[in-house]
């Protein structure tokens, strides 16, 4: 069987966002005050910009922790959970940003000024500290920031879908789109993004030990974390 995209994409629209930190409000009013309020294929493209950094600066935490760690078996088994989901999760996000980037490609749309360098390459290095410095302070923290951003991105793209009708009838031949999942338009494939992002999301509630906050769906991957979150066992190093 196979996940029912549009029906997702209306439980999206319908769930309310989750109730976000000042920090986290902080961040989406500074994204709006660059890209404005309107959601566009730029836009999304910047939010996919940032959104594999944290997972990147996770696994190379995880990488220092098992370095300095590795007689402490839990130590290092937990690590490696972090590590593994995280190089998935940016591997996935990345996907995201060539496949918005082949759409602006395809609509003819080019680069505003906060897609052209330096502009990028500052706001990602300004992001990937924060994201660093927060795993070292409080890595749980940096967990639900994440969920709140990724929550954030499901939202933003259930609407986008919704705003651009046209896109049900625009078919999708991109080698790009292949290998994950029957994706034969482009409002489907930003169905997916979307529900790719409610995946990250619940990821970082259970790796924050919240996992009540997880939003189950039909043929959800697989949870691989237990009831108990990534540190019930007894993990607390950072």
């Amino acid at each position: 069987m196979k996940v029912d995209l549009k029906k997702e994409q209306t439980a999206s629209n319908k769930r309310p966002p989750y109730q976000y930190s000042l920090a986290a409000k902080v961040f989406f009013w500074s994204m709006d005050l660059v890209t404005g309020n309107k959601i566009s294929l730029p836009k999304v493209k910047l939010i996919e910009i940032l959104a594999s950094i944290p997972y990147r600066s996770w696994e190379t935490r995880q990488y220092t922790r098992m370095t300095k760690g590795y007689q402490n078996r839990d130590l290092v088994q937990e690590s490696r959970k972090i590590m593994m989901w995280a190089r998935d999760a940016q591997d996935n996000e990345y996907w995201h940003l060539l496949v918005v980037n082949e759409k602006m490609k395809e609509d003819g749309i080019k680069n505003p000024w906060y897609l052209f360098p330096p502009v990028p390459l500052f706001l990602v290095g300004i992001y990937a500290a924060i994201m660093h410095v927060m795993a070292i302070i409080n890595i749980r923290r940096a967990f639900l920031f994440n969920a709140e951003f990724e929550d954030h991105a499901e939202h933003v793209y259930a609407q986008f879908v919704e705003e651009n009708p046209e896109w049900e009838q625009q078919s999708v031949n991109n080698e790009l789109t292949e290998g994950h999942g029957e994706l034969p338009t482009w409002a489907d494939v930003f169905r997916r993004i979307g529900l790719d992002e409610r995946d990250h999301m619940n990821m970082s509630f259970q790796f924050c030990d919240k996992s009540e906050q997880v939003v189950e769906y039909d043929w959800m991957p697989e949870k691989k974390l237990g009831s108990g979150g990534v540190f019930a066992q007894g993990c607390r190093f950072n």
